[in-house]
């Protein structure tokens, strides 16, 4: 499965917030290559930031478990969110989209507010959606992109779960998306990073709290891996070769990071709880 993965990535560019389709080589959701064997039956899902990349991996591999979704996405995002949709159908799985920017309160308690009106109530939620923009010194990071990024990424997830948490209560369980950067920060990526930590710190405090309440938290934090965010926010140099100085020499794939998170949302993982699972290529995630 892995031996064919593309090792290699040219160097490109795409307006943010980049398009699934035109990545090169195109990026592996799972639609082949993942089987499913029914460990996520029945399980209503939310996903945020689940148009495309990591997000549409889960989707996929999600749905190919038995998994209901409602996807959020961003408004930009609507072809990408759609084929998402047109995949997890493909399994016979229903897919309600929700187009929104989850960075208010108000914005997030109407997408919990969707997800529990579309099916019912919540069994599972992620919290996927990020931003990032790369900037090469401190100076170059404008006051509202530090605003945004940490509106988009630890605040939309901290006023979801509040939103959600209810919903999660005997056997319910939430993953977070972290990253790599939350652990080895690059400079160009230094907002970005920050937030990743927090989340980290966020992700261990709520699994104390909830735990006694039956809802496991967990997050994943994925490596380089191959989505649109890459040659949408970094420059062309830096996609060129982006992943090759992982142990493992290359790009991680969608659906490599999204079987973490079908394994810490299965019984499989009914023990687990406050851990961060890395999906990195080999980088130190400690």
């Amino acid at each position: 499965m892995t031996n064919d993965r593309p090792k290699k990535v040219p160097g490109q560019q795409q307006e943010w917030p980049g398009s699934d389709a035109d990545l090169n080589p195109q990026a592996d959701h799972g639609a082949d290559s993942w089987t499913g064997r029914g460990r996520l039956e029945g399980k209503r899902t939310v996903v945020t930031g689940g148009d495309s990349g990591i997000g549409r991996a889960i989707a996929v591999a999600f749905a190919k478990e038995g998994a209901d979704l409602v996807i959020a996405h961003l408004p930009q995002e609507e072809d990408d969110a759609m084929k998402t949709a047109e995949l997890v159908a493909a399994q016979g799985r229903s897919a309600t989209l929700h187009s929104t920017d989850l960075r208010t309160a108000e914005a997030n308690q109407e997408l919990a507010d969707v997800a529990v009106e579309h099916m019912g109530g919540v069994d599972i939620l992620i919290c996927n959606a990020a931003y990032q923009m790369t900037h090469d010194e401190l100076l170059d990071f404008p006051d509202d992109q530090i605003e945004r990024t940490f509106e988009t990424n630890v605040f939309g997830p901290f006023w979801l779960i509040k939103a959600l948490a209810p919903q999660l209560e005997d056997g319910g369980t939430i993953i977070v998306t972290t990253s790599v950067q939350a652990y080895a920060p690059t400079d160009h990526l230094l907002d970005y990073a920050a937030t990743k930590a927090a989340l980290n710190n966020l992700v261990v405090n709520l699994a104390q709290e909830l735990g006694p309440k039956g809802t496991r938290v967990n997050a994943v934090a994925p490596g380089p891996i191959w989505t649109p965010l890459i040659p949408a926010t970094m420059a062309k140099d830096k996609v060129e070769g982006f992943g090759s100085d992982t142990p493992l020499g290359r790009p991680g794939q969608p659906i490599e990071v999204a079987a973490a998170y079908v394994f810490l949302a299965s019984d499989e993982a009914s023990y687990v709880s406050g851990t961060v699972l890395g999906v990195t290529g080999g980088k130190p995630v400690f």
